[in-house]
């Protein structure tokens, strides 16, 4: 599956955080030949199996168990939270999940022959301190690059579940 780094479509829910400083969002997408609707998007993206390995984490870290029950209802709109998670915005063809500091977000386009997934992430910088001015922090800055394969690797799961 090929995945792209376009920019964020003017559209997105969470847009406005591109004319925040400091905060940092990303969006990648990637094109499958099948309709597909959010509901199916955000089913497929969190029961990936690369997605489990981060729930079963977040279990064990956040003590946040989230059961493809979970995902499920979510997926319909029967819930608004799953693990760390909460809907901060949705509509038909797009979800934005808050966890504090970090957004996810999934949207679904279409195209003439299938469906274009996109999927992005904020990060809201730390506050400013003292003299500190507000920053996304060295945290952020070490894991930067495993971000982004990350996101590939989760984008490109859920796509070929898709596909299938």
């Amino acid at each position: 599956m090929q995945i792209s780094e376009p920019d964020l479509p003017a559209d997105a829910l969470h847009a406005y955080h591109l004319d925040e400083p400091v905060t940092y969002t990303d969006c990648f997408a990637c094109d499958i030949p099948q309709e597909v609707d959010l509901t199916s998007y955000i089913e497929a993206f969190y029961t990936t199996a690369i997605f489990r390995a981060e729930r079963f984490v977040l279990r064990h870290l956040a003590r946040s168990k989230t059961t493809d029950a979970d995902v499920e209802a979510l997926a319909r709109g029967h819930a608004q939270h799953l693990a760390v998670w909460k809907v901060e915005a949705r509509t038909s063809d797009q979800i934005v999940m808050d966890a504090g500091r970090t957004k996810s977000w999934l949207h679904v386009a279409p195209l003439e022959s299938g469906t274009r997934l996109y999927f992005g992430s904020v990060v809201v910088p730390e506050p400013a301190k003292g003299l500190r001015p507000a920053r996304l922090g060295p945290v952020f800055d070490t894991l930067l690059v495993p971000h982004k394969l990350y996101s590939r690797l989760l984008l490109g799961a859920a796509a070929r579940c898709l596909s299938r």
